[in-house]
């Protein structure tokens, strides 16, 4: 108070703002060092994927604010899918497991593309092989259309002899337990890349 007292006006004047900016300063840091470092990409405030209206195996209309307070892990694809949905389904398990405790605080979710042969019976089995808890959702045609663009999720029927195949996307979209699409994680990333980001989530980041 008495270097204050003997200093002129425009020298407390700028010690004020050096105080103001080192505050500033570190306040920066701080958001910093609380920012998440998410290893997928970070879809926060995406205007798409918002939400989705499906139904599951049981005859339910579905939607995101069925989820609430828990992690959503949203993926696309076909129960008939020769190699990349079970790799993904797979994975979805196994980070699941990772979690320990909080792996009831995520939900896994299934969108079939290929509703005309993905029956509810056939999607409910499918799901169940790799963990009881799944869910799996479909629409007709045009709803499983208007979901998928959504979600800018890219598929086709692809002909195979007498029969057919589906291209499609393959990221896994994760929404925080606010219902807030976050998250894009890419199909070559590890189940320990997927846990790492969904850890976050839950914890509130």
């Amino acid at each position: 108070m008495a270097f204050f007292a003997r200093s002129g006006p425009r020298t407390v004047l700028i010690l004020w703002w050096a105080v103001l900016v080192v505050a500033l300063a570190a306040c920066q840091r701080s958001d910093e060092k609380a920012a998440p470092s998410f290893r997928g990409l970070d879809l926060t405030g995406a205007p798409y994927g918002r939400d989705f209206r499906l139904t599951d195996a049981d005859g339910r209309t579905r939607t995101l604010a069925d989820y609430r307070g828990k992690a959503v892990l949203l993926y696309f694809g076909f129960t008939q899918c020769p190699d990349v949905c079970p790799t993904a389904l797979i994975r979805a398990a196994k980070v699941k497991q990772m979690l320990g405790a909080d792996g009831e605080k995520l939900q896994v979710i299934f969108i079939t593309v290929d509703p005309q042969r993905d029956t509810p019976q056939v999607i409910k089995a499918y799901t169940a092989a790799f963990d009881p808890s799944f869910i799996g959702l479909y629409g007709d045609a045009k709803r499983t259309r208007e979901t998928a663009d959504e979600f800018k999720v890219y598929f086709r029927q692809v002909p195979t002899g007498s029969s057919y195949t589906m291209d499609h996307s393959a990221l896994s979209y994760v929404f925080d337990p606010q219902g807030r699409l976050r998250l894009a994680l890419r199909h070559e990333q590890t189940a320990e890349d997927y846990a790492h980001d969904i850890r976050q989530l839950l914890a509130g980041k």
